[in-house]
């Protein structure tokens, strides 16, 4: 397992063979979490932002902060 490519198809294998399907979708999960996203996603992700901001629909960093001490007294 000295390599990367080794340790990718050691991966592959043991992901080929594995049989839990709670562990299949966690890793599944973990793979769309981590995925990047298009230039084009990233775009419209950064205009739906900026609406948000435009309708008022935001934090203050005031606001923000209070909200975060609100969850260390729980």
């Amino acid at each position: 397992m000295g390599t990367t490519q080794g340790l990718k198809l050691e991966l592959i294998e043991w992901l080929a063979s594995l049989q839990d399907q709670s562990i299949i979708r966690e890793l599944a999960k973990w793979k769309e979490e981590h995925e990047r996203v298009s230039l084009e996603q990233y775009n419209l992700e950064i205009d739906q932002a900026n609406e948000e901001i435009e309708r008022g629909n935001f934090l203050t960093h005031e606001e923000a902060l209070k909200e975060i001490r609100s969850w260390r007294e729980d």
